[in-house]
């Protein structure tokens, strides 16, 4: 049976994808919970226009996160933090520092969920953090920690 998905199924597609399932799992699954419509010509129609807009406002989403890379591409971002004598910060670096570190040398306005730091830093010195903008742009920033 052909069908309109009107919701994302993990195994068949996302929203407005038109899918061809078992009969069986169409009408005992997808058309009861709502999930998916039958494929009709104007439903074929419409949904072959969401997958083009929808697909323009994909690459221009990765057009952007690709312009906000190149902006921060190859940056070193020093943040001063107190340490003690054996070089151990008194409290940590976490997301936010970060996230105001790269406002504040490139002007550049970071979303904390596209910070990639798996701990907070507790030591000076430099270290590597990736900013994920998109699924598929991933830029390594660098983060130089000075005592203050």
């Amino acid at each position: 049976m052909k069908l309109v998905l009107n919701a994302d199924v993990s195994t068949l597609g996302q929203r407005g994808d038109v899918v061809e399932v078992s009969d069986g799992y169409a009408r005992n699954y997808l058309l009861p919970n709502k999930l998916a419509s039958k494929a009709t010509p104007a439903s074929i129609a419409a949904a072959e226009q969401a997958a083009a807009t929808r697909g323009a406002a994909e690459r221009k989403l990765r057009q952007d996160a690709e312009d906000l890379a190149s902006q921060l591409g190859g940056t070193r971002v020093v943040l001063a933090a107190q340490a003690g004598d054996e070089g151990r910060l008194y409290g940590s670096v976490g997301v936010a520092d970060v996230v105001e570190g790269i406002r504040k040398f490139t002007g550049v306005q970071v979303d904390r969920r596209h910070v990639e730091l798996a701990e907070p830093i507790k030591a000076i010195g430099l270290h590597e953090i990736t900013v994920r903008f998109h699924p598929e742009v991933a830029v390594p920033v660098t983060i130089d920690v000075i005592p203050a």
